[in-house]
This record gives C-alpha cells, sequence and structure tokens, in this order.
C-alpha cells in the first residue's frame, strides 16, 4: 500500500500566511505554519476556510476562532 499526500501552497485565514497546506483528504488540508485544518472550496476559485465543527446542541462554530 502506497500513501501519498498532496501538498499546496496557499493562504492560511488563520494565520494569514502563504505557506503549505497539507492535504488529510481530498477536501481537508492542515496549515504547516499554525496547524489549523481547513476545507477547500472551489467556486470558481479554490479557497481555503477554517473546517466548521459542532457543538453539543448543533451550533456550528470555528474551534479556532471560538477561543479568540
Amino acid at each position: 500500500m502506497k500513501v501519498t499526500a498532496e501538498i499546496v501552497n496557499g493562504q492560511c485565514p488563520t494565520c494569514e500566511e502563504v505557506t503549505m497546506l497539507v492535504g488529510l483528504t481530498q477536501q481537508v488540508y492542515r496549515c504547516l505554519n499554525c496547524g489549523n485544518d481547513l476545507e477547500q472550496h472551489i467556486n470558481g476559485k479554490i479557497v481555503y476556510l477554517p473546517s466548521i465543527t459542532r457543538t453539543k446542541d448543533m451550533t456550528p462554530f470555528v474551534k479556532e476562532w471560538k477561543n479568540g
């Protein structure tokens, strides 16, 4: 079994740096600068947005921005 990871350059919206992003899945990438998980959205151009999670009451929030 051969495992490969896709590495792309992009601007992280959390740390606002242009950095390398490593693909965890086909849609989820991790910023190598700050370590935040980002979702890839393609709508005319590729955009990386923080991964959305949900609390126990199903309220969506961005984990990295909740404590900031």
